[in-house]
């Protein structure tokens, strides 16, 4: 991937996080900023304009840099935070929450990452007998920059010495060399978000084929690394179960459900103010959209078929509704 501009604040522009980055990414021109909000998200800005061609901004992030995870949000954890190493997605996911949060596609890429990790030290002192679970890949995916962000080879390195600490790795990206690098680790979870082709194909531009993502899941549980399934969300409804049906056949022909650490099912959902903004940057989408959002009564039905499809492989106890 190559940018035409990066923004880099001036705060952090002789860090060696700084450095480290700009010498993974190819680009035409650097541009220096005070504050990342001068470039990220002003009013003005249209999400699907920058999409055709969005820059990318490094950064420092301040404020709350973890936060409890909404109370459904759960793999068979009681403690439940996620954190934002990045924000916004190379892909282009017609369904996305992002493009209805922001004005601006551009990638923007935090660099203190030791912030991060002192807020986490901080929670697990506060807790420091309890299993406690941090989501990355909230507002963002976590491994699709991975090329360029180095993201997990700090944070697997920190979630090794924390025993108490799990980290789930939420991905559409097929980028795993890290993992194939180095030793499973035991408190590190890799979670694929996956649909069928003929959705994939229909929601999912510029993501990774099914078969693709499940050769990589595959491989990684092959490896040893424990890993997750996310059917979040899912589109199933009476004109398509035979299709989630083979869907779940193929899966469970490659991936072991013993070994498996879990599986969540999610539904479309939308905020109504998220998708009012979305309907007006995607009119192509609009009644595709507004269908999702409207039919949810109509698929109670096919939802329990396919849950009910999903239990002849995997363990009730190991499925989780987000």
């Amino acid at each position: 991937m190559k940018f035409e501009n990066i923004y880099i604040e001036d705060e952090i522009k002789s860090l060696k996080k700084t450095k480290s980055i700009l010498s993974r990414i190819k680009y035409k021109n650097i541009i220096f900023c005070d504050k990342y909000t001068e470039i990220f998200n002003p009013k003005n800005q249209n999400f699907r304009i920058q999409k055709i061609n969005p820059n990318i901004i490094l950064a420092k992030k301040y404020g709350k840099f973890i936060l409890k995870t909404p109370p459904k949000f759960n793999i068979g954890f009681k403690y439940n935070y996620y954190f934002s190493h990045m924000l916004n997605c190379v892909y282009d996911c017609k369904y996305c929450f992002l493009q209805g949060m922001f004005n601006s596609a551009n990638f923007l890429v935090f660099v203190n990452y030791e912030d991060f990790f002192k807020e986490i030290d901080c929670i697990l002192t506060k807790n420091p007998n309890k299993k406690i679970c941090f989501f990355s890949g909230y507002d963002c995916d976590s491994l699709a920059l991975e090329k360029i962000t180095n993201f997990l080879n700090s944070f697997l390195t920190f979630f090794e010495q924390r025993k108490n600490a799990f980290l789930e790795v939420r991905t559409k990206s097929t980028n795993i060399e890290v993992f194939k690098k180095i030793k499973p680790i035991n408190n590190v979870i890799i979670a694929y978000s996956l649909n069928p082709e003929e959705i994939i194909q229909k929601y999912e531009q510029k993501t990774p084929t099914f078969a693709k993502r499940l050769e990589s899941l595959h491989l990684l549980q092959s490896l040893g690394w424990r890993v997750g399934i996310r059917f979040d969300p899912i589109f199933v409804s009476h004109n398509n179960v035979n299709i989630y049906n083979r869907f779940v056949e193929n899966i469970f022909l490659k991936i072991n459900p013993n070994t498996l650490h879990s599986v969540t099912i999610g539904e479309f959902r939308m905020p109504n103010n998220f998708l009012n903004k979305i309907l007006k940057i995607r009119t192509n989408d609009s009644l595709e959209f507004l269908e999702l959002h409207n039919n949810k009564l109509k698929k109670k039905e096919s939802y329990s078929l396919f849950k009910k499809k999903l239990r002849t492989f995997v363990s009730a106890r190991k499925i989780y509704e987000n």
